[in-house]
């Protein structure tokens, strides 16, 4: 089973303008729409709709709009009981152009997140793979992925991290004794995880130079790291294991929305690695579900038969 770890769920609240947002101004709204949201629950969506079993964990009361909304979609999910409410985060879509506005998160106290991490380890069982994904909730330590990935190895999974900022760089602190399996950075992370500069990283995948994206994932890969997926927005990906280095690039298609495309890559890449393939086909999947998702509005997470993976596209390098 795929189990996600969500620290910091968010109702996902997106608006469309019939122009592009433009400070000061007034602007009729399109179009509305609330999803649920956050990393692991996007994942978690994504890997319950190519029919692999799947249990979102998330902190939020039972009254809390997300929880039904997640129940509506019919998502597998335990919810640990919180007093605040869950975040709402805000996207606005104009002109072919993404602006996010994110809540940080009502504060968890002491005994909240120790529910939330006694759920997770009960929750898993040897063999499964764990996703600890996005942002923490105030009130987490910063540490608190390296603390989760310390407890959970000896419980016999696997366990992979998404996340951005000052938790990325705790985990890093920590690789020593709490690298994760599995790490999914984009080109800006993967900056901050290594101290160099990931808008170069961005722009030198752009223009088809490969080098510095693909020293930086083997960087980490020489810190303990298992396998690193670097997403590389419109360029591409990298996949680094110790099977090798592989680079997959992005079809091209008309950008609607950015949301989620990250999440929607991690589900192809978990999904992918559930049914068995080799890492070339992993990578493929994973970057079909990504930019299949920037061709969808809002935050929505492909279905299979909306993903086509180019397996040949994939070389080593």
């Amino acid at each position: 089973m795929i189990i996600t770890l969500t620290a910091n769920p968010s109702l996902d609240r997106t608006v469309t303008l019939g122009s592009a947002l433009t400070p000061g101004a007034v602007h009729r709204i399109d179009s509305d729409a609330t999803q649920p949201g956050g990393k692991g629950v996007n994942v978690a969506f994504g890997v319950m709709a190519a029919g692999v079993p799947v249990l979102a964990l998330l902190p939020a009361n039972s009254s809390d709009r997300l929880v039904a909304l997640l129940k509506e979609e019919g998502l597998a999910f335990q919810s640990i009981p919180v007093r605040g409410r869950v975040r709402t985060n805000l996207t606005i879509l104009g002109d072919g152009e993404t602006t996010k506005i994110n809540e940080a998160g009502e504060r968890l106290s002491t005994r909240e997140v120790e529910a939330v991490d006694d759920a997770l380890i009960n929750a898993v069982q040897a063999g499964d793979t764990v996703m600890l994904s996005g942002s923490l909730a105030p009130g987490f330590p910063v540490d608190e992925y390296s603390r989760l990935i310390r407890k959970l190895r000896p419980l016999g999974v696997w366990v992979g991290v998404d996340t951005s900022d000052a938790s990325l760089v705790a985990l890093a602190e920590n690789f020593a004794d709490a690298a994760p399996d599995f790490l999914k950075p984009n080109g800006l992370e993967l900056g901050q995880l290594t101290g160099r500069d990931g808008v170069e990283i961005e722009r030198f995948a752009e223009r088809g130079d490969l080098e510095p994206a693909r020293d930086a994932a083997l960087a980490l890969r020489s810190q303990g790291v298992g396998e690193v997926l670097v997403t590389l927005g419109g360029a591409g990906a990298i996949l680094a294991t110790e099977e090798g280095v592989w680079f997959s690039p992005s079809p091209r298609v008309d950008v609607v929305s950015t949301v989620g495309a990250g999440d929607s890559a991690t589900a192809g890449y978990l999904i992918a690695r559930e049914e068995g393939l080799p890492p070339a086909e992993c990578l493929a999947l994973a970057v079909a579900y990504g930019s299949t998702a920037v061709s969808l509005p809002g935050t929505t997470i492909p279905l299979p038969s909306q993903v086509l993976p180019n397996t040949a596209a994939v070389r080593r390098i």
